[in-house]
């Protein structure tokens, strides 16, 4: 999960520098960082990008109360004291030399124009509540595995950053260019502000990043801090899928759905974390939904209905800051461990907390054993796109691919898979099932790929009310609702198109073998087949085209959230109530049985390549990123 703030120039920068930087706690004043950390028992930060060479500065090296300030606070050289020192003794007066240490335009003249500089950006990485859990009741050994899968985590994402996404603008956007290095000052906090296990990582990002100039030398300027916004929910997939797939290869585990919140995207958990105990560690959220049922009552007077999806999150933003604690003081590790495990302890039992490791490896295995290393790629690219439309109905290639990436994870369970493969199902579900917006003028030059826009041709289901439940009242259906819906309309469509071409394939085949002359009709009773395409790859028999399709349409029944798991908000049975609304998903079905049948009455040479061509799976050998199961990254 991934969240973003700005470090600007008036105070924000300050908080950064005096909480932030000290395990969000408050700092005894007159008290320097390096020795409130050290009596603390709390980590320094650390320096992460490849923009640090340019500034002399080392990966991995301890961030400096200094530099911070320098950086962060005044834009300037993270060593600008000894370089102003060395112009002065060189005879140029104060006010150039300090000009001199500004990385790209100083802040001062920008506010002079009166705008605020936008020094920096946080982007806070935290794990899955199952995942702090596991690590803070874990021994020493689960513990390592956690902090090594969330270290790796970011850097992947860092790196991903880097290489596709940062860029710098100049003369208001007209000259753009790519800058693959970035300067980050990384903190690592343990807790949360009532002292409840809540691992992450504070990444702060400066806003000044090198280009080269006219001339050739290298020049600094701003980053372009509106497309990392634009990218902060697929850096935030990437790392949960990164992290949460180590975490499981390594320890035996699995994931499964848990819905937070009634209509939205479950998060997708560690197997065997009893919900008591996520619910004992995110202390704050019963605080935020007393808070938010006060605000949506007020909302409903003031308004007179109630609140949209947009309002309600509105709602939840306010509600989380009228919670939010006052600061404490950090403790080391140490005691935070033990006093976490007394506490569960008194409240869930020895034996519970002792075997909670177990108990998730023996659930991991169970869903290991039922979901099959395996993607059916054709159906992920329709998922993926079916879902995305409904949502946004224009939509760009970063919508594409972070949902695609939490296709892998829902689907997945944990599992490894081939590098590439999210690229792989954006470039299906792209070239298959969108069709883009972006128009190239005469005469200009057409857009990257990653700045085009797209919409799609997939039925919308109408909006629907939900049935109150357990004295909550009647919401209208989301739009992640509406998506699973449309998703599956499209899916059910495919599947009976791929199974009765498969079949029909496999008839035309059987005939051809005994109409053949007895010479070339092989073993007596044998017929034709291929080899399977989609099946865990310890299976040595192989299937007929009937039976492949059929494997498919099992694998993405056991695979596929909303079919693995009961009492999911995307199952059907619990969210469409009345006899109306089931009406509405019988219409659905009866157009694609329509549209199946108008297939079907084409003669042969006139059907759509795309009845056969579905039948494409990961472990096809043609994509150069597919491999042969869950082949692991490299």
């Amino acid at each position: 999960m991934l969240s973003v703030a700005k470090i600007q120039r008036r105070n924000a920068w300050q908080y950064y520098i005096r909480e932030v930087a000290f395990g969000d706690g408050r700092r005894p004043v007159g008290q320097s960082l390096k020795d409130a950390q050290e009596l603390a028992g709390f980590p320094p930060g650390r320096w992460l990008g490849r923009g640090l060479r340019a500034l002399g500065l080392t990966e991995g090296a301890e961030v400096s109360e200094r530099q911070l300030e320098l950086l962060f606070g005044e834009g300037r050289h993270p060593d600008a004291d000894r370089i102003e020192r060395c112009l002065l003794d060189d005879g140029v007066d104060a006010a150039a030399a300090r000009r001199l240490t500004a990385l790209g335009q100083p802040i001062e003249d920008i506010e002079a124009r009166g705008q605020i500089p936008l020094l920096g950006m946080d982007f806070t990485f935290r794990p899955q509540a199952s995942l702090v859990v596991l690590w803070a009741l874990g021994d020493a050994a689960t513990r390592r595995v956690i902090e090594r899968a969330h270290e790796r985590a970011v850097a992947t994402t860092l790196r991903w950053l880097e290489d596709e996404v940062a860029e710098t603008r100049w003369a208001s956007g007209r000259g753009r260019a790519k800058t693959p290095a970035l300067v980050v000052a990384a903190f690592r906090h343990i807790d949360n502000r009532d002292e409840l296990p809540l691992l992450h990582e504070h990444c702060l990002i400066l806003n000044r990043v090198q280009r080269l100039g006219a001339d050739g030398e290298p020049v600094w300027g701003a980053l372009d801090t509106y497309r990392l916004y634009q990218h902060v929910v697929a850096a935030g997939t990437l790392y949960t899928l990164a992290m949460t797939t180590e975490v499981c290869e390594a320890l035996g585990l699995a994931t499964a759905p848990r819905e937070v919140t009634p209509g939205l995207r479950p998060v997708m958990e560690i197997a065997g974390v009893p919900e008591d105990l996520i619910n004992w560690s995110a202390s704050r959220r019963q605080r935020i939904e007393d808070a938010l049922e006060v605000l949506t009552d007020q909302y409903v007077k003031d308004h007179g209905h109630l609140p949209g999806e947009r309002g309600r999150h509105g709602l939840g933003w306010w509600a989380a800051q009228e919670t939010r604690p006052v600061k404490k003081r950090p403790k080391p590790l140490a005691q935070l461990l033990a006093w976490w495990r007394a506490s569960a302890t008194l409240r869930f039992g020895q034996e519970l907390i002792d075997g909670l490791l177990e108990k998730c490896r023996a659930a991991g295995t169970a869903i290991r054993a039922r979901v099959d290393p395996a993607v059916d790629v054709a159906l992920a690219a329709v998922d993926v796109a079916a879902i995305v439309f409904t949502v946004r109905e224009g939509f760009s290639r970063r919508h594409i691919l972070a949902e695609a990436r939490r296709h892998l994870l829902e689907t997945l369970r944990g599992r490894e898979f081939t590098r590439g493969l999210d690229d792989y199902i954006i470039h299906r579900a792209l070239l298959r099932y969108s069709r883009r917006q972006t128009i190239t003028k005469p005469g200009r030059e057409a857009p990257p790929a990653d700045r085009m826009t797209y919409t799609a041709d997939f039925p919308v289901p109408q909006r629907w009310w939900i049935a109150p439940a357990e004295g909550t009242p009647p919401r209208e259906s989301s739009r992640y609702e509406r998506a699973r819906l449309a998703s599956r309309a499209v899916q059910d469509a495919i599947r009976d198109a791929r199974i009765r071409a498969e079949a029909a394939t496999a008839n035309e085949a059987t005939a051809s073998a005994s109409s053949a002359p007895a010479g070339h009709r092989g073993r007596e009773g044998e017929t034709a087949s291929a080899p399977h395409a989609v099946d865990h790859p310890g299976r040595d028999a192989a299937l007929t085209p009937a039976q492949r399709a059929a494997a498919v349409q099992a694998h993405q029944q056991a695979a596929m959230p909303e079919e693995y798991l009961e009492g999911r908000t995307t199952d059907p049975a619990t969210w469409l109530r009345t006899p109306k609304y089931l009406d509405r998903l019988a219409a659905f079905t009866r157009a694609a049985d329509i549209r199946r049948r108008t297939m079907e009455d084409r003669p042969k040479s006139e059907q759509p390549a795309e009845a056969v061509k579905l039948t494409d799976q990961q472990h096809h050998a043609s994509p150069p990123d597919q491999g042969r199961g869950a082949g692991r990254n490299p």
